[in-house]
């Protein structure tokens, strides 16, 4: 078993991974009060707002914290399917989660049930991007550890749900969205310290796969753009709210006299 660096870079991976957590949290949580109070019309728009958020925040903060992964005695590649796959299952797990406890009244017993689905899945994607990765040898995991973080997935996915469907108010948004951040981060490098590096003493050859830093300006552009589309959606969804809205009429005019008849003139007067 050889060497692992989890933190090649210094603090930088770990405090842009926490960064991206955090926003992706933020704005799903944004998302996800705005659809409570929205018709149900526009509720499942917001929730997919939602859901595409959480997820790609959740996938961008794996990938950051992935960039500070090294083996320092071995090149080290990922292949471009798996990791594509992982992208994937994040929007997909987070999807069905937010739908399962967002729709129809809240319940203990759906918050549960979608936390433990999306747990799972989230698990899923991150090893899904373990097996993405490519040495001169082979990974292997820890199973306690390996359960450990199934663990804080699931628990740290039904904090997100849970919070999703409480929390009101800016101020609100912005310490949920930090917890659930910090259970995100805690969740994947559980998980990381799973693993285990064994090299082959007798391998000749290329690592096959990508650099960790050729993925970095594709990613950055394509989150640049989904960051883009999000904003256009969210901001139609909004107009259209307002469009469909009611139009507040004035209330009627409560009868009085009438003005248009001539008021009866007096004996002896005139």
């Amino acid at each position: 078993m050889t060497t692992v660096d989890m933190f090649s870079h210094g603090a930088l991976n770990p405090a842009f991974a926490f960064g991206l957590a955090f926003l992706g949290c933020g704005l799903a949580l944004s998302c996800a009060a705005r659809g409570r109070t929205a018709g149900s019309a526009h509720r499942k728009r917001w929730l997919t707002l939602a859901s595409v958020t959480l997820g790609g925040g959740i996938w961008l903060m794996h990938f950051m914290a992935m960039l500070g992964f090294d083996v320092p005695a071995s090149p080290l590649r990922y292949d471009l399917g798996l990791t594509a796959v992982s992208a994937v299952l994040a929007g997909a797990v987070v999807f069905v989660g937010l739908f399962v406890a967002g729709t129809g009244r809240p319940s203990p017993v759906r918050i549960v049930f979608g936390g433990v689905f999306t747990g799972v899945g989230v698990s899923a994607m991150h090893y899904t991007g373990m097996a993405a990765v490519r040495v001169a040898g082979s990974l292997t995991y820890e199973a306690n550890l390996v359960l450990a973080s199934v663990l804080v997935a699931i628990v740290a996915a039904i904090v997100a749900l849970w919070l999703s469907v409480v929390v009101r108010g800016r101020g609100q948004v912005l310490i949920a969205g930090g917890v659930m951040a910090l259970t995100v981060c805690a969740m994947h490098y559980t998980a990381m310290t799973a693993v285990r590096v064994h090299l082959d003493a007798g391998w000749h050859g290329p690592v096959r796969g990508v650099t960790p830093i050729s993925l970095e300006l594709p990613i950055t552009l394509l989150a640049s753009a989904a960051v883009v589309v999000l904003a256009f959606l969210a901001l139609h969804t909004v107009s259209t709210e307002d469009r469909d809205a009611p139009v507040a009429r004035p209330a009627p005019r409560p009868p009085g006299p009438r003005r248009d008849r001539p008021l009866p003139r007096h004996a002896g007067v005139g």
